[in-house]
Formats: C-alpha cells, structure tokens, sequence
C-alpha cells in the first residue's frame, strides 16, 4: 500500500479546522500532520513537518493566505498548496495561483470533492473550484483580449461594435456612411486581426470588451 498523504490544516476558525482534520482523518490514505490557526503558523508548520499538501484559508490573522502560499513554496517546494476558502473574487484566485497554490476550492464543496482535490494536487495535477475555474478564464481572456482589440482602427472599432450588435454590413455603411464595399473590407479586416473565423465569433468579442455598449450609444 502506498505512503499516505500527509497534510497540514490551516484555518482561523476552530470549528472549521477541526471538522477538516477529522473528516481527512478518516480517509485511509491521508494523514494530518500538523494544524495552524493562522499564516505565519502555516508557514512555520509546513517548514517543520514537509506536508505533501498544505490545506489552507486565504482570510486568516497575522498573515494572509496568499503571502503564506508564497513563503511555503518557497521554503518548502516539494509541499502543494490548496486553498479552501469562501470567495472567488478573480484577485483572489489569481493571486494565490501566481503565488504558487495548485488548486482552489470553496468551502461549500462536498467534503468528497477536498479529499479528491488533495488527491489531485499530490499527483501534481491542478484542482480548481468551477466558480474558480471560471474566473481563471474570464481572467485569461480578458488578459489576451486588449491586445487583439488594440490591432483594430478606430474605424475598424466603430464596425466591430455595430457587428456586436447585430448589424448587416448595409446598415453598417448606412450607419457609417461608407460604401458596402469598404465595410466587407473592413471586415475581412477585423476578422483576421481578431483571428476569428466568423462575425458571430467577432460579435462575442465585441460584446465581452464592452465595445458593444460604445457602438450603440
């Protein structure tokens, strides 16, 4: 049989740490090897007892999360960490995957699904919460998307919008004052800087950069 994982419990609150140590300390092939109520007890627990995951809040005293996510990967590198906390606001989840956590999860999960993401980042897989999974990539894409955007002419821009919302290319010359036959160039344009296939896939973006609003206004 295999060595059982072993983990570090980090939470603030008492009821919520004890609830986690004796559910995990049920499961056969994980072990909790240390607890600590806030980050700088994190960091110091980890150091001392080189947990294969470090189970921890974000929100605790004396240091947060996510500085404790950093100060644990850097003195212990072999040790994963996995949040288990109550937001997933996208500064939050970005800044603890930046600062080095191999998952995210919400305290409202299935206790089944923490034993699993444990399991997971043990493995050296990342676990990520579906709200978080979600952020990271609404993250992703708003991170790629300005550069696309900013490809585009300001005339390019005032056709992208009215694509957006839903305008044929003859409303677009009417609305524009331009001839069809610049509004088809200008759409093969914007289509190969956006470096999508079709207008309904330039519509989305339209629609997410905000250049929508802007176009109907």
């Amino acid at each position: 049989m295999a060595e059982p994982i072993t983990v570090v419990v980090a939470d603030d609150h008492p009821i919520v740490r004890q609830g986690l140590v004796a559910f995990l300390g049920s499961r056969e092939d994980i072990v909790v090897v240390g607890e600590a109520r806030d980050g700088s007890a994190a960091v110091a627990e980890a150091a001392r007892q080189h947990p294969d995951v470090v189970l921890l809040d974000l929100v605790m005293p004396r240091m947060n999360g996510v500085e404790a996510t950093r100060r644990i990967r850097a003195l212990v590198p072999d040790s994963q960490v996995l949040v288990l906390t109550s937001f997933a606001a996208q500064d939050q989840v970005m800044d603890a995957i930046h600062a080095g956590a191999a998952g995210y999860l919400l305290k409202d999960v299935d206790p089944a699904d923490i034993a699993a993401a444990i399991r997971a980042v043990h493995r050296g897989d990342a676990f990520l919460h579906p709200e978080a999974a979600a952020t990271v990539i609404a993250a992703v894409t708003d991170a790629g998307r300005a550069p696309l955007l900013d490809r585009l002419t300001p005339r390019e821009r005032e056709v992208l919008a009215l694509i957006g919302a839903g305008r044929s290319n003859d409303e677009i010359a009417a609305a524009l004052t331009i001839a069809q036959k610049t509004v088809k160039s200008h759409v093969s344009s914007i289509l190969a800087k956006l470096e999508v296939r079709d207008r309904t896939q330039a519509a989305l973006v339209a629609t997410r950069s905000g250049l929508l609003d802007a176009g109907d206004a």
